[in-house]
C-alpha cells in the first residue's frame, strides 16, 4: 500500500521565507527572478532548509510590494514565466524541498478584472457583489484604519460605480465580499490552480478581515474561523497532504 501523505508536514519543516524580487538576479536586470532562485536551490538545501515560502509573485501594479494582486493565476513578468515557475517546483521537489506560496484572500488590486467588472455592474448583481459597496461611509465605524498615515477612511468613493467600496488596507486594494458564494468559489478555483500545478502549501494572508459585522471591529469574527475550517476541509479532501 502506498504511503499516505502527511498533512502536518509543515509543523516540523525548516521554512525559508523569501521575496523573489530581492533574492537573486539571474539576468542582470537588478531584480531577482525565478531562474535566479532555481540557481540557489542547492545553497538552500545545503543550509538544511526543507521548505521555501514565497512572498507574492503574481501580476500586480506593485503599489504594495505585490500584495495588490491583479491576477491570482499568473506570474509577474519581472520574475519570469509560468514555465519558469513549473521548473522551480520540479527542481525544488528533486531536492526534497517543498514550496509554499502566499495567497492574499482579503482583497485584490482595483486593477483586477473582478473589480473592473464589479464597478460597472448593476447594483445588487452577482458581479457587483464581488466587493463591499455602500452609498455612504457610516457602516463598520468601529473598524480600525490600519494605515492611518495614508488613509482617512476604510471607504473609498468610486466614480464609475457611483458608490463607496470597502478596503481595510490601502484604497487601491478593494476588499472581497465573502458573503457572496461566487467569491468563495473563485478563491477555491485559485487554490485548486496552484495545488494542481504542484505547490505544497498555501499561506493565507489577511484572512482575519474577510468578514464584517456591524458593531464589531470586523476582525477575527466567528464567521472567519468557520469559513477557514470549511476551506481546510475542502483542501484536505481535494488535495490531501
Amino acid at each position: 500500500m502506498a504511503e499516505q501523505p502527511n498533512p502536518y508536514w509543515y509543523k516540523d519543516s525548516i521554512i525559508y521565507a523569501l521575496h523573489i524580487r530581492s533574492y537573486y538576479d539571474s539576468s542582470g536586470s537588478g531584480i531577482g527572478d525565478i531562474p535566479g532562485l532555481i540557481q540557489k536551490l542547492d545553497y538552500l538545501e545545503d543550509l538544511g532548509v526543507t521548505a521555501i515560502s514565497l512572498l507574492p509573485f503574481y501580476e500586480s501594479p506593485l503599489k504594495d510590494d505585490g500584495y495588490d494582486v491583479s491576477d491570482f493565476t499568473s506570474i509577474h513578468p519581472d520574475y519570469g514565466t509560468m514555465e519558469d515557475f513549473q521548473k522551480l517546483l520540479d527542481e525544488a521537489h528533486k531536492r526534497g524541498l517543498q514550496v509554499i506560496i502566499d495567497l492574499i484572500i482579503n482583497h485584490t488590486s482595483t486593477d483586477h478584472e473582478w473589480f473592473q467588472r464589479a464597478r460597472k455592474a448593476k447594483p445588487g448583481s452577482e458581479e457587483r457583489d464581488f466587493y463591499v459597496w455602500s452609498d455612504n461611509q457610516e457602516k463598520y465605524e468601529q473598524a480600525e484604519i490600519i494605515f492611518s498615515d495614508y488613509e482617512t477612511s476604510n471607504w473609498e468613493w468610486d466614480n464609475v460605480a457611483k458608490a463607496y467600496y470597502w478596503h481595510r488596507f490601502y484604497s487601491h486594494q478593494a476588499d472581497l465580499n465573502y458573503n457572496n458564494p461566487k467569491v468563495q468559489e473563485e478563491i477555491r478555483k485559485v487554490i485548486d490552480f496552484w495545488f494542481n500545478l504542484g505547490v505544497d502549501g498555501v499561506r493565507l494572508t489577511s484572512a482575519m478581515f474577510i468578514f464584517r459585522r456591524e458593531g464589531t471591529n470586523c476582525e477575527n469574527l466567528p464567521e472567519v474561523h468557520e469559513y477557514l475550517k470549511q476551506l481546510r476541509q475542502y483542501v484536505d479532501r481535494k488535495h490531501p497532504g
